[in-house]
């Protein structure tokens, strides 16, 4: 398939916002093109050039590409607001026959260069793609390289049109869904139903993320012994939730958010070399452990989180994962065997050592025992504890009571637990505010079905003046210049500066009432910022989950 043929779907695509009517031309464009550009497809179409876990950066802004188009770009620039309408009507080119593997080669090309002189490399080889494309493909071009694309859908949506290209229909989604679940990649996945013409085909894969398992929540531990009877209980820490994939001497580190950290994290990718020697994948939670063995918050373990000075870092900060789950051993999918079967398995893999630890864990018994072990996990600085049904497999990707979280009351608040919203946009900041650029940000949660962002409020207090110049700073770092198609929001609710759905914060908040001012039906009152979390939008609280717990409340 050419290139300009990819850009007039990813125009209709642009100027619709029904979500059936992206699926159907999304079906069309995938049953067109070959397996090979399917593939490309998949990724191009949002912008990307790989799966989130394997996507190259392009590390270029506005300046740099105004520099490629040339002197006169800025003044238009002004008008416009929008480099890919400036590369449109700037472009000379007339070629409308460049295929689409060629431009994501000349794409990854740009992503490729560095060293001395990269941003000249970046402006040179822009320049050249550009001025070989017609108008409409530069357009594209343009906002692919910014990370600006305008087309709002998302992964969802995709295997919606897959399922569509096959039947006509939606109805094959969930068994498509499933293949995603246990192979994160929307480029596999294109490719896997494009060449079988089928869904069920997918099995996991070491070097591939698998979408990680969620728990329900419970009350007490009277809810949990109901449903779950004799169960597996362990503690639930309050670190960063991380699946490691080890493969002869090479260990990758995914986060909950499908964000490749391996490189952040050298003592525990070395303590995965030293204490285990089959190929895997397990999963667990990492977190500071102070010199009195008790856990450490949250925040010191997330400072372990960056880009630089990691040696430095993990000299003054050493984590510990504590692993609750295995799912691959030795190429074999074992996600399917009951968790006690699995955690035997993962007794076997590991050997003693300091950096990789079994998570405690006992056998609830009775209604009694899940108690006295709650209190003991709190005891201990956790957030509570997660009980597993002893013959449940492990269900990738899912929410329901196969897990049960129960974690310790918020003792102002009728709300059991927090919720995981995703930041839509902010207001512009008044009176002492002012001084931030930022007076309050809106926030969502989501709906898989709809493959949309409904939102429940407007956070304008619990912030530190840090948070607030936090928050701006990574809103303005992925802003966009109109409201994306997936967000439903009303008039009332509407904000200065919209932003690409991808923040998650963790709120607190007194408690869920109905409201007919945000689209959700649901609002929360006195929401406060708790944290900011590492998961996928898609991952975070949804509207589901948002009604279920309005329902079970403390009143």
């Amino acid at each position: 398939m050419k290139f300009g043929e990819l850009a007039k779907y990813l125009q209709r695509l642009e100027q619709t916002s029904s979500r059936n009517e992206m699926t159907v031309i999304l079906a069309q464009l995938f049953k067109e093109a070959t397996v090979a550009d399917a593939k490309l497809i998949a990724y191009l179409s949002q912008g990307r050039l790989g799966p989130l876990y394997a996507n190259p950066q392009f590390q270029v802004a506005d300046k740099m590409l105004l520099r490629a188009l040339g002197e006169r770009a800025t003044e238009l620039f002004k008008k416009l607001g929008d480099l890919g309408l400036v590369a449109e009507k700037f472009s000379l080119g007339h070629h409308s026959d460049i295929s689409i593997s060629n431009v994501y080669e000349r794409l990854k090309e740009i992503t490729e260069a560095g060293g001395g002189g990269s941003q000249e490399k970046k402006v040179s080889l822009m320049k050249s793609l550009l001025a070989d494309l017609d108008p409409l493909s530069a357009k594209y071009v343009a906002r692919m390289i910014l990370g600006k694309m305008r087309t709002g859908f998302s992964d969802m949506t995709v295997l919606d049109s897959l399922s569509w290209m096959l039947t006509g229909n939606k109805s094959l989604r969930g068994e498509i869904e499933a293949g995603y679940n246990v192979r994160a990649d929307l480029g596999e996945v294109v490719t896997a139903i494009k060449t079988h013409g089928k869904p069920k085909i997918l099995e996991p894969k070491i070097g591939t993320p698998i979408l990680m398992a969620k728990a329900e929540r419970a009350t007490s531990a009277g809810d949990i012994w109901a449903r779950n009877s004799r169960c597996a209980v362990e503690y639930k820490l309050d670190g960063l939730r991380i699946q490691a994939h080890v493969k002869k001497d090479e260990v990758k580190l995914f986060s909950r958010g499908l964000e490749d950290v391996t490189s952040m994290y050298p003592d525990i990718v070395q303590g995965f070399k030293h204490q285990l020697d089959k190929d895997c994948i397990v999963e667990g939670e990492m977190i500071a452990v102070g010199e009195n063995g008790r856990f450490l918050p949250f925040q010191e373990t997330v400072q372990r989180k960056r880009k630089y000075d990691i040696s430095a870092m993990a000299g003054k900060i050493p984590l510990t994962i504590y692993l609750f789950d295995v799912l691959v051993v030795e190429d074999k999918n074992i996600m399917s065997r009951p968790n006690s079967d699995r955690w035997e398995q993962l007794i076997k893999l590991v050997a003693k050592g300091e950096r990789v630890k079994l998570m405690e864990r006992i056998i609830a018994e009775d209604e009694d025992s899940i108690e006295k072990f709650f209190h003991t996990a709190l005891g201990d600085g956790t957030e509570g504890i997660i009980a597993k049904k002893l013959e449940g497999p492990y269900r990738a990707g899912s929410r329901d009571f196969n897990w049960i979280k129960y974690k310790k009351s918020y003792a102002k608040s009728a709300l059991a637990d927090t919720i995981d919203a995703v930041v839509m946009g902010y207001d512009a900041g008044q009176g002492k505010r002012s001084d931030f650029g930022i007076g309050d940000f809106l926030i969502g949660v989501y709906d898989k079905q709809k493959d949309a962002y409904f939102t429940i409020a407007k956070v304008g207090t619990g912030l530190t003046d840090e948070e607030w110049r936090r928050m701006k700073k990574e809103i303005d770092g992925i802003k966009l210049t109109e409201k994306p198609a997936s967000y439903q929001v009303k008039k009332g609710m509407l904000v200065d500066v919209w932003a690409k759905p991808q923040i998650v914060v963790e709120v607190q908040a007194d408690e869920i009432t109905k409201s007919s001012m945000h689209t959700s039906g649901l609002a929360l009152r006195f929401p406060r910022l708790i944290s900011w979390r590492e998961k996928q939008p898609q991952d975070a609280t949804g509207i589901d989950e948002m009604a279920k717990i309005y329902q079970t409340q403390v009143r």
